[in-house]
């Protein structure tokens, strides 16, 4: 296909570096001219986590290397119930002129063993969002031997090989059967035990039908005895001949044999089989109908050396050889890790490597779209275990992959990957529609009505004769043309004004007063705009973006609820001003002051810098009598019932309108009927906005607190910012006597 030069192109790039991304550049801009549309912000994702001396490590990854940067990542996975649900929350720091963040989970097994996956909270993208699959899980492998009846060697002792094998990825547990089933193992290994205890026997087969593994290996006792012989055992793959074959026995080799190819419907399907791993003695299978079906690994010569059943929902397998090194050499070599890791009883720490899934062939269980949402895969055909180790793409999207009792992540960013920005030829600027603003029209528009309005004056007098009269009518005219051209100016600033407060007053916006600090300012609109953002995701409130207002030239009235932060500096408001605020505490208003200093107040210094600057900016407002909230104030349940308001910092005691001392209360009302409409004022300084605050992602700027304590602190600053606007709009209506039955009925009483 061929395009005609003369064409424009919009080119919507995400910010990050492509290999063919120079060369499509310079064909389209020999086409014609090229705008590249790209945000500014840098790049979020998240590598492959990874599990090592039993710790979750996480690394986090930016495109631009820019200041310091904090964003929150979460563990989802299902609960006990098996519903979806927050599992883990942490916070990942990118340092100054850093591109990657790290940080290291310590988590119980149980809920490592849960988390599917791990994303960026806020970030709607599938390549902030890492899938966890079998290498972040350690299982429990149960391994019960015989008990030894003379002293053995170590590397004799049937286990020994087995605890080699799996203790790096697995947690290994052993003991009396009883107690090792009631810690809910992923498998049982048996290892040369040829009977078991009936009640012992019974426990384990029901284990096995529930969807448990038991993985059998042979050796002198099973040999000798006469268990599987007579009759099928549930607990045994096959049926067992009497006696053995060894090596230079009655039915002997002339050599050790060794491994045969394993097939293609073998779970060892592509595994490399050592030419030194060789078998010197062996339990054999009778033959019959279903051995052949049954027979998941053999030797060289076509005798089983592994057969497999399903019993119920698990499995059972019998290695027909020991687990140590007494009958073959098989428990020497690396094979026999990964022959266990194919039978999900280990696995491994890590990615799987390259010669792990060559050979098997892997279904797609569930699948993740570009925002990286999980939903169960359609019908698709099969992936080969090399495809799966490369990088997704059409035939390979991102997601879950099962084999058998395995399952695989495929990830957009795998491992060693990096976030690098996009690299434009010269002549190419990318740029982004957000940063050109808006132009402000409505000053000119009314200019042009005044204009308008100029001219029909003119027509009016004309068509009444009034012009007629000479140098007076002339003046007239001319007298009302003068001050239509001396007032854009003026109107344009007011007009200016009553745009904010009109945008107000058309839906419910939150205020913050201007202090002049243009780092305060910054942090007071964050604030209220992630205030806004919970009130809106909460409850059926849709805020307006938040306004900054000058008290000197913004109407108030239009505004439910003022966000002041008191600085040390703060100049104090004029006679107009304080007017204009005692009038807006009187119609209903409300003013949150936050004097910011509760991490400083709480250490004893009560008298800081800006609680004296707030008494001395509160002395000319008409502010009733306060007392901290009571505990059964309308502020405490107005949307969720709260017993602490916190926000950056905890421990401020917050203050409200004081109680009426005759204060109504119903009997049985489990509360007093409080502040009859909305306390004018609350007062505290515990620096709410900084606990609201989030960046242009969505994401929170300042920390509150260490870890998961930290992130419930922001919670509850978020439940009591929604408290506070519900208690503004709706006023007593949770005191509201009509309300008792529900009101007690919701509280339990």
């Amino acid at each position: 296909m061929s395009l005609d030069p003369g064409i424009e192109t919009a080119w919507i790039s995400d910010g990050l570096a492509t290999p063919a991304r120079a060369a499509l550049a310079a064909t389209l801009s020999r086409l014609g001219p090229v705008a590249v549309l790209e945000p500014p912000l840098a790049r979020l994702g998240l590598a492959p986590a990874r599990i090592e001396g039993g710790l979750v490590h996480v690394t986090a990854l930016r495109s631009i290397a820019g200041p310091a940067q904090e964003i929150t990542l979460v563990g989802i996975g299902p609960d006990p119930s098996g519903v979806a649900r927050e599992l883990v929350r942490a916070t990942l720091a990118f340092s100054p002129g850093e591109t990657a963040a790290k940080e290291t989970l310590s988590l119980p097994p149980e809920l490592r063993n849960r988390v599917v996956r791990f994303a960026i909270a806020g970030s709607r993208s599938a390549g902030a969002v890492t899938l966890a699959d079998d290498s972040l899980r350690r299982r429990k492998v149960a391994l019960i031997a015989p008990s030894a009846g003379r002293e053995r060697l170590d590397l004799l002792a049937p286990l020994h090989y087995l605890r080699e094998a799996l203790a790096p990825t697995a947690e290994v547990l052993e003991g009396a059967i009883a107690d090792l089933l009631a810690a809910a193992p992923d498998a049982v290994v048996l290892a040369d035990i040829a009977t078991l205890a009936a009640p012992d026997a019974a426990a384990l087969e029901a284990w096995v039908a529930e969807g448990g593994l038991l993985l059998r290996f042979a050796g002198p006792r099973l040999a000798a005895a006469d268990t599987g012989r007579s009759a099928d055992d549930p607990l045994l793959p096959v049926r067992l001949r009497a006696g053995g074959r060894s090596l230079g026995g009655a039915m002997s080799w002339g050599t050790p044999q060794t491994l045969a190819p394993f097939t293609d419907s073998s779970p060892f399907y592509g595994l490399t089989i050592p030419g030194d791993v060789t078998v010197t003695s062996q339990v054999l299978a009778e033959p019959g109908p279903d051995l052949a079906a049954r027979a998941i690994a053999a030797l060289s010569d076509g005798t089983p050396l592994i057969t497999r059943k399903a019993l119920g929902d698990g499995q059972v397998v019998l290695v027909h050889s020991s687990a140590n090194a007494e009958w073959t050499t098989l428990p020497l070599s690396g094979l026999f890790v990964q022959m266990l890791e194919r039978l999900a009883v280990s696995t491994r720490a890590g990615s799987p490597d390259q010669g792990t899934l060559a050979g098997s062939t892997w279904v797609a269980e569930m699948l993740m779209d570009g925002f990286g949402q999980l939903d169960a895969a359609d019908a698709r055909p099969g992936v080969s275990g090399e495809r799966l180790m490369l990088s997704p793409g059409p035939d390979l999207p991102p997601g879950l992959y099962r084999a058998e009792a395995r399952r695989v992540a495929v990830n957009v960013l795998g491992k060693g990957a990096a976030l690098a920005p996009a690299d434009w030829p010269p002549g190419l600027t990318p740029t982004w529609d957000e940063a050109t603003g808006e132009t402000d029209l409505s000053g000119w528009l009314l200019l042009a009505a005044l204009g308008l309005l100029g001219l029909d004056v003119i027509a009016a007098l004309s068509v009444s004769g009034r012009l007629r009269h000479g140098a007076r009518g002339s003046g007239t005219a001319v007298i009302a043309l003068g001050i239509i051209a001396l007032a854009p100016a003026e109107l344009r600033a007011q007009a200016e004004v009553d745009s904010t407060a009109l945008a107000g007053a058309l839906n419910v916006t939150l205020a913050y007063v201007e202090t002049g600090d243009p780092g305060v300012d910054a942090v007071s609109r964050a604030g209220l705009q992630g205030l806004s953002d919970q009130v809106r995701l909460r409850s059926s409130v849709e805020p307006s973006p938040p306004v900054g207002v000058s008290l000197e030239r913004h109407e108030l009235a239009v505004y439910p609820l003022l966000y002041w932060p008191v600085t040390e500096a703060a100049a104090a408001p004029s006679d107009a001003a304080y007017a204009r605020l005692n009038a807006y505490l009187r119609g209903g208003g409300l003013i949150l002051f936050d004097t910011r200093d509760a991490n400083v107040s709480s250490f004893g210094s009560r008298a800081t810098a800006e609680a004296a600057r707030l008494r001395s900016l509160a002395r000319p407002l008409d502010i009733p009598a306060l007392e901290p909230v009571p505990e059964d104030h309308v502020l405490t349940r107005a949307f969720y019932l709260l017993t602490d308001f916190p926000g950056r910092h905890a421990g401020s005691t917050v203050w409200v309108e004081a109680a009426p001392p005759d204060a109504e209360q119903a009997e049985g009302m489990p509360f007093r009927n409080l502040n009859d409409g909305v306390t004018p004022v609350v007062i505290g300084g515990n620096d709410w906005a900084s606990a609201w605050a989030v960046d242009e992602a969505g994401l929170p700027m300042y920390p509150v607190g260490r870890g998961y304590a930290g992130e419930r602190q922001r919670e509850m600053a978020y439940r009591f910012g929604v408290n506070l606007v519900m208690h503004v709009l709706t006023g007593n209506y949770k005191s509201d006597q009509v309300h008792v039955p529900a009101l007690l009925e919701r509280l339990g009483q």
